[in-house]
């Protein structure tokens, strides 16, 4: 960066924080009633949430409806929803065809603990879009990538594991290293040490998770090269980072090195997943893993998660050998939502509808970008998008550490306050649903320019 760039780029930065500190000031004006509701919270909940990641500065949103692509505070402010339940709800809230098949299958019960005909049909759907051929149904995401987790090291017989630094799998011990380390204790950039996300991860844990960079197919090799690692778990596409492509030949190679090396391959699709085209990440990708984890999207708005596999891998279930087991597993309820998501409501025609809405609004933000000179730039997949605070693109963790967060916040509170609702991870993307409609999605690009005009000034 030249002297002249870093001059300008200190000057948005401090333009930012001035936007963030009146729009700090409105935010708290205008949802009165969620800062209440989340002090009557924070007596029984820690941090006034079900869910850590639910809890941001200076309190959340309390919502108390939503439909369509929209949501509704308690204060009345109403918000075009680009967060979708981290990208949960590509069929949009309370989808008609999904609303109807629970309302069936409400009359019909909701759990079982045996096996019912929506299990097969399901998975049926899961196998013809994955190209995988056996699947098992979880609760969760982080279900999903525990258990192909455990089915990897019954295949393999092999304890270690590899995961990419930045990368998030749900909250198991084995996953929940070098999240998002503090740069000060990730050791080197090609060789980044394994760090606890949390109090409460072993040592042992620790020492059998090994941790590589993204887009770094050497440092998968020098992983391997023990020839003790069960499975490389990976996002195709990493989106716990705004959205940070694979560069080409990047999954291509990891798919050559851990077949060479005994180590099976994981794709965690539980935000890539059906967002990403009809047959998912692998499909658009062209990589078939020997397992993908699936959740988030496949539900409709219900706790799901499924995880599928090649004859070989999910074999192990079959002969006993690794044990899968969960009573809510493939209840009726979610079943009868995940098969209308899939067959009625996510159809090839709407998914490639909803892909081309969300091109018009990159594109329309890059115009932004690109006519104000910023140091920042939009990435797609997909149905999701995100504007990155970064001149380059994103190759890794290192480079995420690297964006401008000041312009992020920035950006993210100015939004809320104007009816746009991004996650507020500041790292986390949009998702324009097959609900969203033209004027809703552009809503984004509209308000983002404001705040560009205003940055700018």
């Amino acid at each position: 960066m030249s002297a002249l760039d870093s001059i300008h780029t200190r000057q948005l930065s401090e333009q930012a924080k001035a936007i963030t500190a009146r729009e700090l000031a409105t935010y708290m004006e205008r949802t009165r009633a969620s800062q209440r509701a989340t002090s009557r919270a924070r007596t029984v909940m820690p941090l006034g949430v079900p869910s850590s990641f639910q809890a941001y500065d200076p309190h959340p949103l309390v919502v108390r409806r939503a439909q369509d692509a929209w949501m509704e505070d308690i204060d009345g402010n109403r918000y075009v929803d680009f967060d979708m339940g981290f990208g949960a709800l590509f069929a949009g809230h309370c989808n008609p065809l999904v609303r109807t098949a629970l309302t069936t299958q409400l009359d019909n019960g909701t759990l079982f603990v045996t096996p019912c005909e929506a299990n097969t049909e399901v998975a049926e759907l899961l196998r013809d879009r994955y190209q995988l051929p056996m699947w098992r149904f979880t609760n969760s995401g982080t279900e999903a990538t525990m258990d192909a987790i455990r089915v990897a090291r019954g295949v393999t017989g092999r304890q270690k594991i590899v995961k990419v630094e930045g990368g998030y799998h749900g909250h198991h011990d084995e996953v929940m290293v070098s999240m998002k380390p503090s740069l000060d204790v990730a050791g080197p950039a090609h060789a980044p040490h394994a760090v606890a996300a949390t109090a409460g991860i072993s040592d042992a844990v620790l020492a059998d998770t090994l941790v590589v960079p993204f887009n770094d197919a050497a440092a998968l090799e020098r992983a391997l090269a023990g020839h003790d690692v069960a499975c490389f778990i990976v996002e195709p596409v990493m989106e716990n980072i705004g959205i940070c492509l694979p560069l080409p030949g990047y999954l291509e190679t990891v798919r050559e090195i851990t077949r060479a090396h005994g180590t099976l391959l994981i794709f965690d699709e539980v935000k890539t997943g059906i967002t990403a085209g009809w047959s998912g990440a692998s499909g658009v990708l062209g990589v078939r893993p020997d397992l993908v984890a699936l959740a988030k999207s496949i539900g409709g708005g219900l706790p799901i998660g499924a995880f599928g596999g090649t004859a070989e891998c999910m074999d192990q279930i079959t002969s006993g050998r690794v044990l899968h087991l969960g009573t809510y597993n493939g209840n009726p309820l979610c079943m009868a939502a995940s098969r209308a998501v899939l067959a009625e409501v996510c159809t090839p025609a709407a998914t490639e509808d909803a892909i081309e809405r969300n091109g018009r609004l990159l594109a329309a933000c890059a115009t932004i970008i690109d006519d104000a000179g910023l140091p920042a730039h939009v990435v797609q997949f997909g149905a999701k998008g995100c504007v990155t605070w970064a001149a380059a693109p994103i190759r890794n963790y290192r480079d995420y550490k690297a964006t401008d967060f000041d312009l992020a916040f920035a950006q993210w509170i100015h939004g809320i306050n104007r009816g746009v609702l991004l996650p507020p991870g500041l790292d986390e993307q949009w998702l324009i649903s097959v609900v969203h409609t033209e004027a809703e999605a552009m809503l984004y690009a509209e308000v983002f320019g404001e705040f560009v005009a205003e940055l700018t000034a």
